[in-house]
């Protein structure tokens, strides 16, 4: 597949996709079933050999390691030429977040690339959340972003850049050509990318007030330029992950505290209160609201309230829609944003070509349309859309009978956007990039300590003007004290009756209580777990599955990229990959005589089971422990659960690995070495 040239066919694609069509199953990336394979396999030959990073470097049958288990500063730069390492390991976090389950598919996957979302995906409430977080992260800051930019365009602190703005609007305005000016732009902004730090020069968004000015960030200091609170990090991207968590968080705790009646003026004063003896009742969320309703006379459940069970039910229903919705809306976003800036090793002048071609008429067409026509249009519109019930019902009825699957052919993935990747398929090309090359990426690194409390090097990539204006209309002097640290601003609400309902008090009693119960259930966590090794000698399954799940303290659980530390059935082992082969295969050992597999095929590993990589029709993370579980060994322990992953072959059989630490490392891998076509599920 070469990606040298455009032709008409990427500037006006065919959908040719036919998802009922079996394309057989594919056993290696060198079959190269998607745009996806052919692009990893590809991507050393069409970079020129000084620009390719590590990764695309061949490396042979042995499998190297370009610094796994190393920090940051060690590891090959680049991994992949054309991406710098932290823009990587920010994708494959998110990539870790977002995958839960994949599956085979045997079809011709929509728009040319796999690990699309399933239209029957699996519903959780653990899933919602990520695809909520996906939803900022994406969405939310992009807006944040644009509403920003148009603050500081209307503020005139900018004095020649809005300048500019006002007489190009005002001329076309005079000469009735509004809509040509804006189209033109649009397909300016679209195929000449320096265009874009033109006309909207960047500038940390936690920096510019809502009058368009200078102001102190909500973290208090400048530690990173592309979140809303400025908060500092350790690795790029890594406040932005945090606040999508502290977004859903936030709702969950509005939303529960609603529930619960908190009422900050109804609390009596002083610490001796009854109130001050008890945990926060926000924190209990079972029963809550429940309680809430008896203290005020009512009498709750599902025998006196006839709406509990059935409003329930629906909200649970509308769940799994509503979670496929905004999974959708958010993989265009990112596709949209992958056809303006295009990352390697995806064409760089190409699929916005496309996006001008279909613009472009508009130009034309806006020109020679009036205002008058084209409300005309929109009525006529309306009104057939309002009455033509029974043409619109038979014209698709007739479609749906001559082309059943229409609806698919045309969706924008597999036309306007066919080729473009969201942000998980264009992270699985680059680990299969990796592994077409014996080269797998290292994993993002772990950091123990905080960030640091200092501000971020601002260059001209973070905060430029046009022409001879001031960025932000600012001296230096006044951004130096903007993004200087104060530790007293995250803590600002500017209402007294927010901070009374923010804070969760609990006194000194209070905290007493808590830590008597966490000491309690950390023992009877401890003695759990010693039962489970007395009950796995006996046999029991389940015992076995819960085996090292929390391992101890001061355990090495550094491995990879070959073998992986973990247990099957109970036994301590390794999970292992070996690369010799024409087919790559994984396979458990549980030798105590293991020390350091390495990158080599071993005689005296004894193998429990094996299965070639090309096999695997299904994977599948799991918990260590269940969902409750967890939460009260994080809680009472403090310590972090090693969860596992199920690995189903083509003939059915399943594998269990359990006590797992780098059970996301393994996962990727394994998803990207061979030459399935995967669905999320």
């Amino acid at each position: 597949m070469s990606t040298g040239g455009v032709v008409y066919k990427d500037l006006m694609p065919i959908p040719d996709t036919n998802p009922t069509v079996h394309e057989g199953k594919q056993t290696t990336l060198l079959d190269a079933p998607t745009e996806s394979h052919a692009l990893a396999l590809e991507s050393a030959k069409s970079v020129p050999e000084e620009e390719r990073g590590a990764a695309q470097v061949e490396h042979g049958n042995e499998v190297v390691d370009l610094g796994w288990n190393e920090p940051k500063e060690l590891v090959a730069r680049p991994l992949v030429g054309g991406l710098a390492n932290e823009d990587l390991w920010l994708l494959v976090r998110r990539f870790n977040k977002q995958m839960y389950h994949v599956k085979e598919i045997a079809t011709a996957p929509p728009g040319g690339l796999d690990m699309n979302i399933a239209d029957e995906e699996e519903f959780s409430p653990d899933k919602l959340r990520a695809n909520i977080e996906r939803l900022y992260m994406t969405i939310g800051i992009g807006m944040i972003a644009f509403g920003k930019h148009i603050v500081r365009i209307r503020s005139w602190r900018e004095t020649r850049r809005t300048a500019w703005f006002c007489s190009a609007y005002f001329a076309a305005w005079i000469f009735d050509m509004i809509v040509p000016l804006l189209t033109a732009t649009l397909v300016t902004l679209i195929v000449y990318p320096s265009a874009r730090d033109i006309m909207f020069p960047p500038a940390p968004i936690a920096l510019v007030s809502s009058t368009g000015g200078v102001q102190k960030p909500m973290a208090g200091t400048l530690g990173s330029t592309d979140s809303a609170t400025g908060a500092p990090e350790n690795h790029k991207g890594e406040a932005v992950e945090q606040e999508a968590s502290n977004f859903v968080n936030g709702f969950a705790s509005i939303a529960l505290s609603s529930a619960t009646g908190k009422h900050p003026q109804g609390e009596p004063l002083g610490e001796d209160s009854l109130g001050s003896s008890v945990p926060d009742p926000t924190r209990l969320v079972i029963g809550a609201a429940d309680a809430k309703d008896k203290a005020a006379g009512g009498k709750p459940g599902k025998e006196h309230d006839k709406t509990k069970v059935p409003m329930e039910t629906a909200m649970w229903t509308k769940m799994r829609p509503i979670m496929h919705g905004i999974a959708d809306v958010t993989d265009t976003w990112e596709r949209f944003a992958n056809m303006l800036s295009p990352t390697p090793p995806f064409p760089t002048n190409k699929y916005h070509f496309r996006l001008a071609a279909v613009v472009a008429p508009l130009v034309l067409i806006s020109l020679f349309v009036t205002s008058y026509m084209f409300m005309k249009g929109v009525m006529l519109g309306a009104g057939f859309g309002f009455f033509g019930d029974p043409i619109i019902s038979r014209g698709l009825a007739l479609l749906n009978r001559k082309y059943p699957n229409w609806q698919k052919l045309l969706e924008l993935r597999n036309t306007l956007l066919k080729g473009v990747p969201t942000n998980a398929q264009l992270t699985i090309t680059l680990l299969r990039v990796g592994e077409a090359n014996k080269a797998p990426l290292p994993p993002p690194p772990h950091v123990a300590h905080a960030p640091p409390e200092k501000p971020v090097d601002i260059n001209d990539q973070e905060l430029r003007a046009t022409s001879s204006d001031w960025p932000l209309s600012a001296t230096q002097a006044e951004l130096d004290v903007a993004m200087a640290p104060d530790p007293t601003v995250p803590y600002e609400t500017g209402d007294a009756d927010i901070d009374e309902t923010k804070d969760s008090k609990h006194g000194k009693k209070g905290a007493k209580i808590l830590n008597f119960f966490r000491g309690t259930v950390k023992g009877g966590v401890e003695t759990t777990m010693t039962a489970d090794k007395v009950k796995a000698a006996a046999g029991s399954t389940h015992a076995k599955n819960r085996l090292g799940a929390v391992p101890p303290k001061d355990t090495d659980l550094t491995s990879g990229p070959v073998e992986f530390k973990a247990r099957f059935d109970g036994k301590r082992g390794h999970v292992y990959i070996t690369t010799k082969a024409t087919i790559p295969c994984v396979a458990f050992s549980s030798e105590k005589t293991i020390e350091k597999i390495g990158s080599v095929d071993r005689e005296d590993l004894h193998p429990s089971w094996s299965i070639p990589a090309s096999d695997i029709s299904e994977m599948r993370k799991v918990g260590g422990f269940g969902w409750k579980a967890k939460l009260v060994v994080g809680w009472a322990m403090g310590r972090e659960v090693a969860d596992g992953l199920v690995i189903t072959d083509r003939r059915g059989e399943t594998f269990r690995i359990t006590a797992l630490p780098l059970r996301d490392e393994l996962f990727n891998r394994l998803v990207a070495m061979g030459g399935q076509k995967w669905e999320c599920w």
